[in-house]
């Protein structure tokens, strides 16, 4: 298989690939998915025949997104959708539990879709600093 990608295309999808790796390994420990580790290893072999010799390292005889790389705004990238992703949980996770968990349906979707948008609504003026626990 050929693909051709202009260099900024390139550089992005070694973006997505980092990312996508990310997500599926960085909490697995030792039982990664050596996979895609190996797909990511051989996007980021192309990086000196394109001139992007800051991005890759080499360990093991293997080639790694070096430290700039990581370093380079990428996990702020991914902190960003984790921020988004945890409220958004949370908003419809609470949302369901003021519904009482009920199954959604039809009749009741719209409910839970105004409940998620308060919650939203609400981290998006406060963050958490409202939020407390009864214990």
């Amino acid at each position: 298989m050929k693909i051709e990608l202009t260099e900024l295309e390139f550089r992005r999808l070694l973006d997505m690939a980092y990312i996508g790796n990310w997500v599926l390994n960085s909490m697995r420990g030792s039982d990664r998915f050596t996979d895609y580790d190996d797909v990511e290893n051989r996007l980021f072999s192309y990086c000196p025949s394109q001139e992007m010799h800051t991005l890759v390292e080499y360990v093991d005889g293997k080639a790694r997104p070096s430290s700039a790389f990581e370093q380079g705004g990428i996990h702020e990238a991914i902190a960003d959708y984790e921020d988004s992703m945890f409220f958004e949980i949370l908003a419809e996770e609470l949302a369901r539990r003021d519904m009482d968990f009920e199954p959604i349906s039809s009749d009741n979707f719209s409910e839970l879709t105004n409940r998620i948008d308060e919650y939203i609504a609400e981290f998006e003026q406060n963050g958490i600093d409202n939020i407390s626990l009864d214990k």
